[in-house]
């Protein structure tokens, strides 16, 4: 159904008001998170600015500027736009499988010639945008309905699909959980997740013989016997419990990690950063960031119950669930919780992509807090 958005002139606030309004409590963990990033980053390069913390913090650069833009700019910028942000990361993840770029054995990248760019990362944020745009104005009759969840499953589902074939299970996962998430929000019927529930579990086989990869299979078993191929697929996972467990309670000590130093733990600056980081600064170092963490959904959720329109709810509250799958995956992963999978920790892992997302989505959520007072209207036409 086409919906014409109407703002009222409230929301046509000043800048100075606007920061009166800006959540310090969101911004200040955000930025301590990504100095911490720098610093492990600078560690990983063996004490040297090159190649990774340099790098990251050109990066961090350009997300402050995105942030910026995103959290200051006028809410109804972000409402009319997000079917069209959402289609141009889409358009960008169907061109990764005609010429994307092949790198650590998969084709997740745009090569746009003066940077490498994964659209998979902008479709976890432009998803969240479109699903808020989608429910924000339906009544509780059509949110009861089943056929105005058919639009949305769409969204999820094609993107789904080409990412899945990239191959990256990850992140596709990390969409359908951000996706039944919302429908969770806005009050989908119950019994409509158990029906998904038990359709997965019958389609389990056919997905484990025809949908996976040997190496993502390897994985999986390897997760369930860690020893099953200790000096193959097993290997990433138990240098990553070897590297935080001899951490200790306050660790080794900076760039005094033996695991990370001295090249015995594979992606150190990517995936795995948690793992150097427990190894340097112990148990406390990992506990200290999993509070920043948890202190960044809190502020999420608090902006959720504090927006007053449904759009500034639902991206509080998709952001949040798309933040904490982030690092509830990857903390689990490297502490063998979970099988091996590709993604990044939030705010920390050396990329771009990831980075500029994630900023980029810090920033809406600041918007929807800046203007938690604005009542927005939609009518049909």
């Amino acid at each position: 159904m086409a919906r014409h958005t109407r703002v009222s002139n409230a929301s046509m606030m000043t800048f100075s008001e606007k920061l009166e309004r800006f959540s310090w409590a969101l911004f200040v963990p955000m930025c301590i998170v990504l100095a911490i990033s720098i610093v492990v980053l600078y560690s990983a390069g063996h004490g040297a600015w090159r190649p990774f913390a340099l790098s990251q913090a050109a990066k961090i650069m350009v997300g402050f500027v995105i942030f910026f833009i995103a959290a200051f700019s006028n809410i109804k910028t972000w409402i009319k736009s997000a079917y069209l942000i959402y289609a141009v990361a889409l358009i960008m993840i169907i061109l990764v499988t005609f010429v994307g770029h092949t790198g650590m054995g998969a084709q997740r990248w745009l090569n746009l010639g003066f940077v490498h760019i994964q659209p998979s990362e902008l479709i976890k944020i432009a998803l969240v945008l479109a699903l808020a745009r989608y429910f924000a104005w339906m009544n509780s009759v059509e949110l009861s309905q089943f056929k105005n969840y058919i639009i949305p499953a769409a969204m999820l589902l094609v993107p789904f699909g080409l990412i899945v074939a990239q191959p990256d299970l990850g992140t596709a996962l990390s969409l359908a959980m951000i996706t039944t998430g919302v429908f969770y929000i806005v009050g989908a019927n119950k019994k409509w997740f158990i029906i998904g529930a038990v359709l997965a579990l019958c389609a389990a086989p056919v997905v484990w013989y025809g949908g996976l990869h040997d190496y993502q299979r390897q994985r999986i078993i390897t997760f369930v016997n860690p020893d099953h191929d200790a000096r193959g697929a097993g290997y990433q996972i138990n240098q990553a419990k070897i590297a935080f467990g001899s951490g200790g309670l306050i660790g080794k000590g900076y760039m005094k990690g033996s695991q990370s130093q001295q090249s015995f733990l594979p992606e150190k600056q990517t995936d795995f950063i948690f793992t150097m980081l427990g190894e340097e600064f112990g148990f406390l170092g990992a506990f200290g960031l999993i509070g920043l963490y948890s202190m960044i959904i809190m502020v999420l959720f608090w902006c959720a119950k504090m927006c007053r329109n449904r759009f500034g709810q639902l991206i509080c509250f998709g952001f949040m669930l798309n933040f904490f799958i982030y690092y509830f995956i990857n903390i689990s992963m490297v502490l063998g919780l979970m099988p091996t999978v590709g993604v990044p920790l939030p705010l920390m892992s050396f990329g771009g992509s990831s980075l500029i997302a994630l900023m980029f989505g810090f920033g809406l959520a600041q918007n929807a807090h800046i203007h938690k007072d604005q009542q927005l209207s939609a009518k049909g036409s």
